[in-house]
Order: C-alpha cells, then sequence, then structure tokens
C-alpha cells in the first residue's frame, strides 16, 4: 500500500473518530484534515476554530492573514504554495466549541489525551524532517514547562534540546507564537524581533524541503 493510501486511511479513521463525543466533551464530531503523503513539513496548531470547522480546512479564520504572512517571510511563495507543502493539522483535531469568555475553548488535557493517538500516528507515517509549533498547546506537548519567549526563535530537537544553525538532526521544532489577533504578545518590540528571528531560522530549513523555489524578504 502507498503512503498516500495509507494516510488517506487515517484520515478516515480519524473522521470517524467519536472519542470525545463519547466522553462528553463534544456535540459532534469534525475533524479538520489537511495534507499530503509527501509532506516533509509539519505545522501543529491548537485545535480548529469555528470557521476551520465549517470549511473543513486549517486557519481559515482570522488568524489565516497573520500565519501565513509568517510563512511567507520565511520564503513561501504564496498561502497556496504553503500548503501545498505543509501537513497542517492540531494538537485536538476538532472545534472544541467556544469558552466563558467568548473565545474558542482551550482544549482539556482529557481532550488532548484521547485524541493524542491520531498525532502520534500522522507523525509516525509522515516522518516530518520539521514540525512548526505555533501557540501553547503545541509548545506544551513537545517542549513543555518553559515559557514562549524562551522557545521563539530557537530551533530544537524531539528530547528539547537545543539545536545550532547547522544541525543535521530531524526533526528540528520550531516554535512560533499563535496568530491569534487575541494575543498579546506580540505587542512587546522585543517578542516581534524573537518572531522575526524565528523566520530566518525556519527559512534556509525549508528551503530543501519546497516543490518550487522560494521567495519572501530573508536571504
Amino acid at each position: 500500500m502507498t503512503s498516500t493510501a495509507v494516510l488517506a486511511d487515517l484520515h478516515r479513521e480519524i473522521r470517524s473518530c467519536t472519542r470525545c463525543v463519547n466522553a462528553g466533551y463534544l456535540a459532534a464530531a469534525a475533524p479538520v484534515l489537511s495534507g499530503h503523503a509527501d509532506n516533509r513539513i509539519i505545522l501543529i496548531g491548537q485545535a480548529p476554530g469555528a470557521v476551520e470547522a465549517v470549511a473543513r480546512l486549517p486557519f481559515q479564520g482570522r488568524s489565516r492573514r497573520v500565519l501565513f504572512g509568517w510563512l511567507i517571510r520565511a520564503g513561501f511563495a504564496s498561502e497556496e504554495h504553503a500548503r501545498r507543502n505543509i501537513y497542517m493539522t492540531s494538537i485536538t483535531k476538532c472545534f472544541p466549541g467556544k469558552g466563558s469568555g467568548g473565545g474558542d475553548r482551550r482544549p482539556s488535557q482529557a481532550e488532548v489525551d484521547l485524541c493524542r493517538p491520531h498525532l502520534d500516528r500522522q507523525l509516525a507515517l509522515l516522518q516530518p524532517e520539521i514540525l512548526i509549533l505555533v501557540g501553547g498547546l503545541a509548545h506544551e506537548r513537545f517542549l513543555p514547562g518553559r515559557r514562549v519567549d524562551t522557545l521563539v526563535g530557537r530551533a530544537f530537537d524531539l528530547s528539547g534540546g537545543g539545536l545550532g544553525l547547522r544541525t543535521a538532526t530531524r526533526p528540528v521544532l520550531l516554535p512560533l507564537p499563535h496568530p491569534s489577533g487575541a494575543s498579546r504578545w506580540l505587542n512587546d518590540v522585543g517578542h516581534r524581533a524573537l518572531l522575526d528571528q524565528a523566520l530566518r531560522r525556519l527559512r534556509p530549513l525549508v528551503r530543501p524541503l519546497l516543490d518550487q523555489p522560494i521567495a519572501g524578504a530573508y536571504t
């Protein structure tokens, strides 16, 4: 069986999952999945939002423009180019609903644990060379117990160790802040400098993995 067929089977299995529904966390399951079996870059976010749940595609809401702006700065030619070359997934696969404050509810640890086998299988199948970790829940899954300002701008291995600029270690973990407009982290000029550093680190990592020459602000 080809890797494309295996991934299609995995996507069908995830779409039929009712673990969180059966446990009472969700009224209905609506997993959001996007990517190709040949992708060697995986972007992992927190969870789909309400817009993504309807479109069944990741990053369709307010954070879309910000995230793809970052990726273009890192060298992707366009949003379409990024979507073609990045397998986009999340810590939990379904929209968790709204929280008491009106924003998207943060999935509970129990929901994260129920969904974890899906992410583990995605990683095992795709064998990524780069993991782009977007937001606190993704950071906590792979690099627990660390502040965002100690993560963004740096690269790590799976054990959490820091990596130099010319590392041959794979996969490389590259944390980014959450692109949501609700986040105030990027209001700080020092934090914006860390983001700029992270995108500079990302560019040479993605260059050999893309299906066409990259463009963007950095050389």
